[in-house]
């Protein structure tokens, strides 16, 4: 399933003719031009920066996701994609599971990976500023699947541990 668009594509070897690299090399998106003409979860703006239709992108789509104060997404996955979530401004709370029943917060300068199919939801922990987050996917286009869940009340904290991160409550 292939798009045809005006952007040619050397992303499997080296093209063999000689390219028009200032019409086809680098493109600058300015953060005053980005695309919200995306899939909306509610209380969540959704912008797109990198994509198939405006850059050209066949493998990524890229954009800014704002969360307002004191405010959460509604329960939703992003199908086959992979995503990865910087934290640029805030303090999100993630609650994932079939229930949302485990959760994990991040801050500033703090990377988030969601793989694909995870049932979750992103919560802005302060209820004053908005949380302001970079979000990368693993496609051109922005798969969002909005699901309706019961929430656990109480979900349990999930620390990310691995051979050379402990948990923090042990020494």
């Amino acid at each position: 399933m292939s798009q045809q668009h005006e952007h040619p594509h050397y992303h499997d070897e080296p093209p063999s003719a000689p390219v028009d690299w200032r019409e086809h090399g680098v493109k600058v998106i300015k953060g005053d031009q980005l695309d919200s003409n995306t899939t909306q979860t509610p209380c969540m703006n959704r912008a797109a920066a990198i994509n198939a239709a405006r850059v050209g992108a066949q493998k990524i789509w890229a954009g800014t996701v704002t969360i307002h104060p004191n405010a959460k997404t509604g329960a939703h996955h992003h199908g086959a994609l992979e995503s990865v979530i910087y934290v640029v401004r805030g303090r999100a709370r993630m609650r994932w599971g079939e229930h949302l029943e485990f959760t994990a917060e991040a801050g500033p300068g703090d990377f988030i990976f969601v793989p694909p199919y995870v049932p979750h939801q992103e919560i802005n922990a302060s209820t004053e500023d908005p949380l302001e987050c970079v979000v990368v996917r693993s496609d051109n286009e922005a798969v969002v699947v909005n699901l309706n869940i019961d929430a656990v009340e109480q979900p349990e904290t999930v620390y990310w541990v691995d051979p050379i991160h402990k948990h923090p409550h042990e020494h």
